[in-house]
């Protein structure tokens, strides 16, 4: 599909939140540097935080794929940091894994990322879609500072992405059709997900890597948000 066809027939460009429209990998390890060196471990904290995002991601697959009752992201991310402490032989209470993942909260964007979406809002509603709970998501809104249309939590469909239904509740909460709007992910199973259910998908190619083999490829493959709107707006 064409750069003109997209702007003939979509609508609104839904974000993934964390990693594509705040630094997620960058604005933790920048919190669990000192965290870390307080405990005396002298690993990565960057490798720290991979891993603890790598758990989290299993874990949260897990839950998709029993589709039973939805567990909370943040529940989840508590398991997960407190797992990957264990691993790594920190001794931790419970009160440090709550610190540590309500600093998700707080993380602020990209660089780029506030003009280029103040460019597509010229065009665009945006929207998030976002595996955050609801109240993460309304506390967040105050340290990112971008005045998104609307804000929507996975669990309205009460399972994570890259299930099917999260984008599909996401495109009936929005009363468009899926192919109405442009799913904006740093992430392939997001894009892949969200084309399989029918929407348009721009990929942004932050870390320079391959897409992968699938039939799911993106509409659109920039390297950052700025590449995106000055291509679409």
């Amino acid at each position: 599909m064409s750069y003109e066809e997209i702007k003939d027939s979509v609508k609104v460009c839904m974000f993934d939140q964390y990693g594509t429209v705040v630094d997620m990998q960058g604005g933790l390890t920048a919190i669990a540097t000192p965290f870390l060196k307080e405990k005396g471990w002298t690993g990565n904290p960057n490798s720290f935080v991979t891993w603890w995002r790598r758990t989290h991601f299993e874990n949260s697959m897990i839950d998709a794929l029993l589709h039973r009752e939805h567990t909370p992201y943040r529940e989840i991310g508590h398991r997960s940091v407190g797992f990957v402490m264990d691993r790594a032989g920190i001794k931790h209470t419970k009160e440090d894994v709550r610190y540590l993942v309500g600093e998700i909260e707080k993380l602020k964007p990209f660089p780029e990322v506030p003009a280029a979406l103040a460019k597509l809002q010229t065009k665009y509603k945006l929207v998030v879609l976002s595996n955050g709970d609801p109240d993460m998501l309304e506390t967040a809104k105050k340290y990112h500072k971008i005045p998104f249309d609307k804000v929507i939590s996975v669990a309205e469909a009460n399972s994570f992405k890259p299930h099917v239904a999260t984008y599909t509740k996401a495109a009936e909460l929005i009363g468009l059709k899926p192919d109405q709007v442009l799913f904006v992910a740093n992430h392939a199973f997001d894009c892949i997900g969200a084309k399989s259910a029918g929407m348009r998908t721009a990929f942004i190619d932050r870390r320079s890597r391959p897409f992968g083999e699938t039939p799911h490829q993106p509409d659109i493959l920039v390297p950052t948000m700025k590449d995106l709107a000055d291509a679409i707006v």
